[in-house]
């Protein structure tokens, strides 16, 4: 089975597909994460016809592939496969290829867009991402980018505060229970927090606060503060 979570509206399909990956997990699915830090080629084609220990079908959330193009291209191609496999999968996703619509509107699976009014396609959610791997220089990139595409610097550090919340989050506490948020997003960020040394994340979130409120009061500008920032991380 193979359900999808995708448009430009990256919060909205982020918080629809937690939800998803939530209710498929209390039923009893093991969940599995396939990123484009953890892809290798095969993984997936392995998924696609795995069979639990116990006997369970497993749920494998497939996240962002279009940032690797190894992963994505495994994607594209084991499309029918994952539709009429035992196992259950979930692909997030930015917008779709014209490729992926044409291959998915083939077979029977479920299908969730949300778009934002902006047209780019830039995808903001890639700026948390390369924060999480610690990515500095695509980071810088893709600071250029969003404001290229036309994105507020408010949003941008919404986006950029929000991973670091998490990081924080994850960081203080031993559940996703505890910490207040749903289980996929938590293993994520407890993940990331292997390439921050202790203390780091504590720093850069009270700087990336800092640098917010002083942008507001005029005492710095914000579009050089962030730069400075995203280069020291």
């Amino acid at each position: 089975m193979l359900e999808v979570f995708c448009g430009s509206d990256v919060v909205k399909v982020r918080e629809s597909a937690f939800q998803r990956i939530d209710e498929v997990v209390k039923k009893g699915f093991s969940l599995n994460l396939i990123d484009s830090d953890s892809f290798q080629e095969g993984v997936l084609k392995d998924a696609v016809g795995a069979t639990s220990l116990f006997g369970k079908p497993e749920l494998y959330v497939l996240d962002t592939p279009g940032q690797s193009k190894d992963f994505q291209s495994e994607v594209e191609n084991l499309i029918p496969a994952m539709a009429e496999s035992y196992n259950q999968f979930i692909l997030i996703e930015g917008k779709l290829l014209a490729s992926q619509k044409k291959k998915l509107a083939k077979v029977d699976t479920n299908i969730e867009e949300f778009n934002a009014a902006s047209t780019s396609n830039f995808n903001p959610f890639s700026l948390a991402e390369a924060l999480a791997r610690r990515d500095k220089k695509t980071l810088w990139i893709l600071l250029n980018e969003s404001n290229r595409a036309g994105m507020k610097i408010e949003e941008t550090i919404g986006i950029l505060w929000w991973q670091m919340k998490s990081l924080l989050l994850a960081s203080r506490t031993q559940s996703a229970g505890e910490a207040g948020m749903k289980d996929f997003p938590y293993r994520k960020a407890k993940q990331a927090l292997s390439r921050f040394k202790e203390g780091e994340v504590e720093k850069l979130s009270e700087s990336l606060l800092l640098l917010y409120h002083q942008g507001h009061a005029g005492e710095v500008e914000t579009d050089l503060a962030l730069e400075r920032w995203v280069l020291a991380i």
